[in-house]
């Protein structure tokens, strides 16, 4: 669990009566859960909100960025998707010492490695999982992004013709090992765009540990959650992202959650394909998704070059998290995984 610096929960309180009224005493528990943002329970009276604040050393300036979360759950809030209702958001860093905001607790789970109980008793509706999490994001896509006030937010143009020039760009930034794949791969991606899609709101990390599942039957996927990375842009970027971390009969992926094949996880012969859980998206939303493997061979890449910026940080000791040593092994497979995807394009 990270660090969690202490909330001062009187000076909350008094930022509290002066935005939304006068309230009782609050009470305020540190949560486990968000890889990169801090999480809080806060309860006032009959009121169950979870606050989030950015660490207090940051792994990048632009990955921590709780007020364009907020903004995007604010906009979102009247729209029929599933996301946290927003409550508030406070700019000053003189109340907690960093920018922070509040959404109503949503009482789900995230998937990760384990189900919740009610799903492993019934393995027959494993499928669910991966059909709710691409209906979810198709409501998300369908939403009017300008109408909802985010019209501002982005540059949607030239959106995929800057992603391989961009990380590429970040990777130089703390390069510590020679990668030929993500060479070869970032000038396939180049070299072979696909026709731009119709802009839409871009989540930017969609996968089933970033959205909150029922605890009981039918499964259902109640709020989509940590929204510090979305953007407007290329929507079929986060479906390929989403699919990267589905599990498929037969095969071993390396980024899979669900923990497939265990006792507690999803069950692998009751799941749908890739390919399934794609058209079932292409059929909500009306989009074009035979390009989908340049999506995925960008989305792979992408991770990559993500992962090795933490596996940098370890190697120069900066770094102390337990996970980042394995990846020295896991950027290579997903550089393979995305070289592959070119091939299949």
């Amino acid at each position: 669990m990270k660090e969690h610096p202490p909330i001062d929960a009187a000076r909350l309180g008094e930022w509290l009566d002066g935005t939304l009224g006068p309230g009782p005493a609050l009470m305020v528990e540190a949560l486990e859960g968000g890889a990169s943002n801090l999480v809080y329970r806060v309860l006032r009276g009959e009121s169950d909100w979870v606050l989030r604040r950015p660490p207090a050393v940051l792994s990048h300036a632009t990955a921590h960025d709780v007020l364009r979360e907020y903004r995007f759950l604010r906009a979102l809030r009247d729209e029929p998707v599933r996301v946290p209702r927003a409550v508030a958001a406070c700019e000053d860093t003189s109340v907690l010492g960093a920018p922070f905001y509040l959404m109503e607790r949503v009482d789900g789970v995230p998937i990760r490695y384990h189900l919740p109980a009610a799903y492993v008793a019934a393995p027959e509706c494993h499928g669910r999982v991966g059909e709710e999490l691409v209906d979810a994001l198709a409501e998300i896509h369908a939403v009017d992004w300008r109408a909802v006030g985010l019209a501002d937010v982005g540059k949607p143009e030239g959106f995929l013709e800057r992603q391989a020039s961009r990380w590429m760009r970040q990777w130089e930034g703390y390069k510590v090992r020679d990668l030929p794949r993500a060479e070869e791969v970032a000038r396939w991606l180049e070299e072979n765009l696909p026709l731009a899609q119709v802009p839409g709101i871009v989540h930017g990390d969609y996968k089933t540990d970033n959205v909150l599942y029922a605890t009981v039957a039918p499964v259902r996927i109640l709020a989509v959650v940590d929204w510090e990375m979305a953007t407007i842009g290329d929507p079929l970027l986060d479906l390929a992202w989403a699919l990267l971390f589905w599990p498929e009969l037969g095969e071993g992926n390396v980024t899979t959650l669900g923990g497939a094949g265990n006792p507690d996880g999803l069950h692998l012969e009751s799941l749908p394909t890739r390919a399934d859980l794609a058209a079932r998206y292409a059929a909500g939303t009306g989009r074009d998704v035979s390009h989908l493997a340049y999506y995925t061979a960008l989305a792979a890449w992408k991770l990559a070059l993500v992962l090795e910026g933490n596996w940098s940080r370890y190697v120069r000791g900066l770094s102390k998290n337990p996970m980042h040593p394995a990846f020295e092994f896991l950027v290579p497979e997903l550089l393979e995984r995305a070289w592959r995807a070119t091939r299949e394009s």
